[in-house]
């Protein structure tokens, strides 16, 4: 299993709409469509840099884990990165059978239907890290 690249850094924001248009206004850049992702509990929209995304993300319900980490941080903040991998289940097998704490086995689909899983902070240097199939 190889990790092909960075696919985004996710923020947590308390506004997504507002963090769109200071975005633009400060740094030109541009937002795109916003998706609901109703399984995360969240709106989304991505800032597209050509090699890798800024991911968007304002809570939909308090309960979620975005919404607990905007509870945390009420200003927002970088949640977590994503890496790119060519098979979530495999890598998550790959990783468990390596002492790895996964959550999840890929079953889980991000707003594009592609499968994720997350790799828990502890066991990635304090950075929680969504691994994302491509």
């Amino acid at each position: 299993m190889t990790i092909k690249g960075l696919s985004h850094v996710s923020i947590v924001v308390p506004d997504l709409d507002a963090a769109a248009r200071e975005l633009a206004s400060k740094y030109g850049l541009k937002t795109g469509a916003i998706k609901v992702n109703a399984e995360q509990g969240v709106r989304m929209a991505y800032v597209d840099l050509g090699n890798a995304k800024i991911e968007l993300m304002q809570p939909t319900s308090a309960d979620s884990p975005s919404g607990k980490f905007l509870a945390r941080n009420p200003k927002g903040g970088i949640h977590h990165f994503s890496l790119e991998v060519d098979d979530v289940a495999d890598a998550a097998s790959e990783w468990k059978n390596k002492g790895v704490n996964v959550i999840g086995d890929g079953a889980q689909k991000n707003v594009h239907g592609a499968p994720i899983a997350f790799v828990h902070p502890r066991d990635f240097l304090g950075a929680l890290v969504e691994i994302e199939e491509h």
